[in-house]
């Protein structure tokens, strides 16, 4: 049962409200310079559309969204023509537009925290699955279309 929920709350979006309290604990929520508080906000509207449109292109190709299930489809539209990682990348955004408009500066350094944990816990072993389920055409896309942007 516990590994369960290990593996139910092993998954990005838990991950990044992980990281969005912690960032919250480390410092108040008084930001240093208000007029980046907009520009925050931009980073996580920048990021809820961008997960939204990478949404739309995995239903267009029918395949799973959800990390760690097969995927039954290569999906190289959309966000996906100029990144491999659109929904990590929407990640980072918000969690970058949140330390920013929070005046989250000291805290700032958990985007980099996630990055790597987005990394490790999921990126690599999801490229790996993809090349061994989607052969040549995934190593075709890999090749023109870089990991981030």
């Amino acid at each position: 049962m516990i590994s369960g929920v290990i593996k139910w709350i092993d998954i990005p979006p838990v991950w990044l409200i992980g990281f969005m309290v912690l960032a919250s604990a480390t410092t108040g929520f008084e930001p240093l310079w208000p007029e980046l508080i907009w520009f925050g906000r931009l980073l996580i509207l920048l990021g809820i559309f961008l997960i939204l449109w990478a949404a739309l292109a995995f239903r267009r190709a029918r395949t799973t969204i959800i990390p760690k299930q097969r995927p039954s489809a290569l999906v190289d539209s959309g966000p996906f023509k100029y990144s491999r990682n659109p929904i990590y990348l929407a990640d980072l955004l918000i969690l970058a537009g949140w330390s920013i408009s929070h005046g989250l500066t000291v805290a700032s350094g958990a985007t980099f925290a996630l990055l790597f944990v987005l990394e490790w816990r999921f990126i690599r072993k999801e490229e790996d699955v993809l090349e061994a389920d989607l052969g040549q055409p995934y190593l075709d896309y890999k090749a023109r279309v870089r990991r981030w942007i």
